[in-house]
């Protein structure tokens, strides 16, 4: 087997593409032999601490946003995701920082499927400390030493980088995945990014089509 491709995945927690797109991954990482790197991305730095209705981000009424959320019901069950209705969008900047402190624990990556849990199956908002820190215990993290990095900002460097990086490639939405200076953009089909990684070499390891 020859050195796996590095798939990088620039996502954000507030975003339910992103939501759909991570499951997506998570099968061609088990179908193909690529590593992924989760890279933030800013949807809504403007956000305040207190989260935003969706209709004012929208500018539409709650007719639409209750035809939105039927839509994305429906994507999010045929990928046997769990989903609730949302309200609000809040801001992730601190989530974003805790995510990456987790990647340097072990067992830490678990802490980004809990993040998109946390907002779209119990609706928290997830900009909110106490919120997030319940999140790092639910990951069976250390409570203080995530408080610790809240309070120092001390993973802060790590998340400008990525943001910055999303601003060198050119990323203006998410999902985007890039990989050997090549990328795609949006919750791609699965068959998608099959084409995509295989395009660039990345080897089979099991039957596509599988689980």
């Amino acid at each position: 087997m020859s050195t796996p491709i590095t798939l990088e995945v620039f996502s954000d927690y507030v975003c339910p593409w992103c939501y759909l797109g991570d499951n997506r991954v998570k099968k061609l990482r088990q179908n193909f032999n690529i590593t992924t790197r989760l890279v933030h991305f800013p949807l809504h730095p403007e956000t305040p601490a207190e989260g935003r209705l969706l209709t004012d981000m929208f500018g539409t009424n709650q007719a639409e946003i209750d035809a939105k959320n039927m839509r994305m019901r429906g994507l999010m069950a045929a990928e046997g995701l769990a989903y609730a209705d949302r309200t609000h969008t809040y801001n992730s900047r601190l989530a974003q920082e805790i995510g990456s402190w987790a990647e340097t624990q072990p067992g830490g990556s678990r802490i980004h499927d809990l993040f998109y849990a946390a907002y779209f199956v119990e609706g928290r908002n997830i900009g909110d400390v106490d919120v997030i820190l319940d999140v790092v215990k639910k990951a069976a993290l250390d409570v203080d030493a995530a408080r610790g990095v809240i309070e120092t900002r001390s993973f802060s460097d790590a998340v400008d980088a990525d943001w910055a990086l999303s601003g060198s490639y050119g990323v203006s939405g998410v999902p985007t995945f890039v990989a050997k200076g090549q990328g795609v953009v949006g919750a791609q089909p699965y068959e998608a990014l099959v084409q995509f990684v295989s395009a660039l070499g990345a080897e089979e390891t099991k039957n596509p089509g599988g689980a």
